[in-house]
């Protein structure tokens, strides 16, 4: 690209001193390498036997250190500066918001896409000719696929075992792959008991740190909130009647700090504090008028109307967080309310027992038996805090994809089956296709193969070897053959039970296509002059 300074006859600075543009092969390979890289960076976690990354905060960051191998978590915690690499970051979220798990397959997927269109590019072909190949491409894949999969949503008792492969797939390579068995029926029964609804907030997660993650349990009949009940009061209610408020109870006392008050005798203030102090013994009888047993709180409480509440026999519980007192509305069924003048018209929360229980060495209150049975909480244990997080994150990947499974109930086998599937069959559609869009696709058949080979290089095993023979068992008919990492060989994934989510799947075909086409399209980066500092 040409350069002028401005003091040549005739040119025209059309941008901004500083701004810079790239155009062409320039822009394009820029925008290559940068997706190329981003892909990179997860590729090596990806699989069962994928490896783990440490992110490190900067210095002075609020961030805490992690230990994960979460794509959408690795790429979240990646300060980037190349806008492909920003694209693909984008649809890993997207990926994880929408379906929760294959965050890292869509990345790579998109990374080995841009990877073979940049050798066509080397002979030649133009952008726009690959962009249509890879569309046909995508048509056809996602034909097969669909072709593919298999659905016992009719058979409650095959479903279920669906399900708990599902989850078992998902877990085999977090680091709850050892206890696998035991977290996915916990996931499975919590999924179960939302009747089909996506709202997983209503699946509590509690961590608390001590013991091993074998000690994790579910609460089927449970909601547990981290907090504790006032000091003075009852410790367990039997047929409770909650009242769930989001209001101020710290207004007893005069609070001086920054507050100028101008008197000529402490007389005065005194009558200040008493008429505070009315004011709350009134907004004390209008609780206490509203007939519940248990008063739960938002925000502060202090002494006088928690002593008041107690000595009325009110179990009293503050300061439980907005999140908190949300979920527990819903669990409860109960109003969240700010005023208390018409207690005629506000619907009181209900649970058979409250109660103090102890988890490790910190102290918890469990609601049972609350009138919204598809609630449940699952109470994470284990060594240290990092664990507990990528335990977290583990177990809600399973928990979405089993959430969307149940809406969407086609199965696949996984292991790589799928995408060598879904590969021969483009391979056939391109030979029937004439001109150079046939190149784009078996370019993009390439694609896909390129994931089962990044699966088998991931577990130490010669991944030339098995794509070799896994392509030639699917070219005799055996569709659902995949790789067995455990022993690094083939096998029936139906057998082995290695089952993927149907929307997954798909999800992760068609982000990474269309994040890839839209790649392929750019032929000019325009920077902006970076922002002047004030002198």
């Amino acid at each position: 690209m040409a350069m002028f300074d401005g003091s040549m006859p005739g040119s025209v600075n059309v941008l901004e001193h500083g701004a810079g543009q790239a155009r062409g092969e320039h822009a394009r390979m820029s925008t290559i390498i940068g997706a190329l890289a981003i892909a990179d960076v997860v590729k090596s976690s990806l699989g069962p036997k994928g490896m783990d990354k440490i992110l490190q905060p900067s210095p002075g960051s609020t961030s805490k250190l992690s230990v994960t191998n979460d794509g959408a978590t690795i790429l979240k915690s990646i300060l980037v500066d190349n806008p492909a690499a920003k694209v693909l970051i984008d649809i890993s979220k997207t990926q994880d918001e929408e379906v929760g798990d294959g965050t890292t397959s869509v990345c790579v997927l998109a990374g080995e896409l841009l990877r073979q269109a940049e050798k066509l590019m080397e002979q030649q072909l133009h952008p726009q000719l690959i962009v249509a190949g890879f569309r046909r491409a995508a048509d056809v894949a996602r034909a097969r696929l669909e072709s593919m999969a298999v659905d016992h949503s009719s058979d409650p008792v095959r479903f279920r075992a669906d399900l708990i492969k599902i989850a078992q797939t998902t877990l085999s390579s977090k680091v709850l792959s050892q206890d696998k068995q035991q977290f996915s029926e916990m996931a499975v029964d919590a999924v179960m008991k939302l009747k089909g609804s996506t709202h997983l907030e209503q699946i509590q997660l509690i961590k608390k740190a001590g013991g091993t993650l074998r000690d994790s349990y579910l609460d089927p009949d449970g909601y547990l909130l981290d907090k504790k009940i006032s000091a003075d009061g009852p410790k367990k209610i039997v047929g409770a009647k909650i009242l769930l408020a989001n209001t101020p109870m710290d207004t007893d006392k005069i609070k001086l700090y920054g507050t100028k008050v101008k008197t000529d005798s402490m007389a005065k203030v005194a009558e200040i504090e008493a008429a505070e102090r009315a004011k709350m013994n009134a907004k004390v009888d209008k609780i206490i008028a509203h007939g519940c047993n248990v008063f739960i709180n938002r925000q502060l409480i202090y002494n006088l109307p928690e002593q008041r509440l107690v000595d009325a026999g009110i179990m009293v519980i503050e300061h439980a967080d907005f999140e908190g007192v949300a979920q527990l509305a819903h669990v409860t069924r109960a109003d969240i309310v700010s005023t208390f003048d018409t207690p005629e018209s506000v619907t009181l929360g209900e649970a058979a027992t409250i109660e103090e229980i102890m988890i490790g060495e910190d102290k918890l209150i469990r609601f049972g038996g609350c009138p919204n049975a598809e609630a449940c909480s699952i109470v994470l244990r284990g060594a240290n805090e990092h664990i507990l997080d990528e335990a977290e994150r583990s177990l809600h990947d399973a928990l979405c994809v089993l959430s969307q499974t149940v809406v969407h109930t086609k199965v696949l086998p996984g292991g790589g089956a799928c995408e060598m599937q879904m590969a021969n069959a483009i391979d056939q559609a391109a030979l029937e296709v004439p001109g150079k869009q046939a190149l784009a696709m078996e370019a993009f058949a390439r694609g896909l193969r390129a994931l089962p080979e990044i699966i088998a290089t991931n577990g130490g095993h010669d991944a030339a070897d098995l794509i070799a023979k896994l392509r030639v068992k699917h070219h005799a008919g055996c569709t659902s053959f995949g790789l067995d990492m455990d022993k690094g060989e083939l096998a029936d994934m139906y057998e082995l039970g290695i089952m993927e989510s149907y929307k997954v799947k798909l999800h992760v075909l068609l982000s990474a296509a269309e994040a890839a086409e839209m790649l392929l399209r750019v032929d000019s980066i325009v920077q902006c002059a970076p922002r002047q500092r004030d002198q």
